[in-house]
């Protein structure tokens, strides 16, 4: 799919990885609908890229039907989905204290993880299927971002491991469910990124965590996930498949 001309909405599309890939799909001539609940750093990114802010809970039906409206008044319908927004947790199922892991706190990182993320694709499908297929013969691409924690999760990290190893789960059989609606599914799993929250370790943190990458040994840049994010959506034999961009890196026990 040409990605010129084209409404993508993107969650998450405030900071990180996903204003990375909002910034790009601009850049590539798209009509770009930032989502996300942090209303100001939204539509400071929105405004920069000409595009549009919608704050939104994926988690709310309504808040996503609301958002996806809002965003088709103002660009037409969408044919990209780059689901980004997630929250990361770390936490023992046992604490030193003796104590099990708050059930809470497993569910919220899966609800927004991984319950969100669905909520978001089945409202953009069912939009999505109704819409003329494109010369291309595809009617649109939804992109899922989960973790090479999904793969090999550290101590700690059963919630988000989970909730990742979810949308890596879900990634084929989402793509062979759509391909009746001429609708692609890929997943990128990401690895240690320069993103705002790892940049505000210490340096030395930093430093410690690029040196385990095999090759290169420094921290993933935002705009390399942008850049394969929106590959995908230009190569249209790119399908049910989920992508590790890590550099090689799989993770120690802790």
């Amino acid at each position: 799919m040409k990605i010129e001309g084209q409404a993508a909405l993107v969650t998450g599309g405030a900071s990180g990885l996903g204003e990375a890939t909002a910034r790009e799909l601009a850049r590539l001539g798209a009509k770009v609908t930032v989502l996300d609940v942090n209303a100001a750093a939204g539509a400071k990114v929105a405004a920069d890229i000409g595009g549009l802010f919608q704050t939104c809970d994926i988690t709310s039906p309504d808040s996503v039907s609301a958002a996806l409206a809002q965003a088709e008044a103002q660009h037409g319908p969408a044919r990209i989905l780059m689901n980004i927004a997630g929250i990361g947790t770390a936490k023992r199922i046992v604490a030193k204290d003796g104590s099990p892991a708050p059930l809470e706190e497993f569910a919220r990182v899966v609800n927004i993880n991984l319950i969100g993320s669905y909520n978001v694709s089945r409202l953009f499908a069912a939009a999505c299927a109704k819409l003329p297929v494109l010369e291309e013969g595809e009617r649109g691409v939804m992109m899922f971002t989960a973790s090479i924690a999904a793969y090999d999760g550290q101590v700690g990290q059963q919630a988000y491991s989970a909730s990742k190893g979810g949308i890596v789960g879900m990634t084929l059989p989402m793509a062979r469910d759509l391909a009746q609606h001429a609708i692609r599914v890929c997943t990128i799993a990401p690895g240690l990124f320069a993103t705002p929250l790892v940049k505000e370790l210490p340096a030395e943190v930093q430093q410690s965590l690029a040196a385990s990458i095999p090759f290169p040994k420094r921290l993933g840049e935002p705009e390399e996930f942008a850049r394969l994010a929106c590959h995908i959506v230009t190569n249209g034999h790119l399908n049910g498949e989920v992508i590790r961009l890590d550099g090689a890196l799989r993770m120690a026990p802790r």
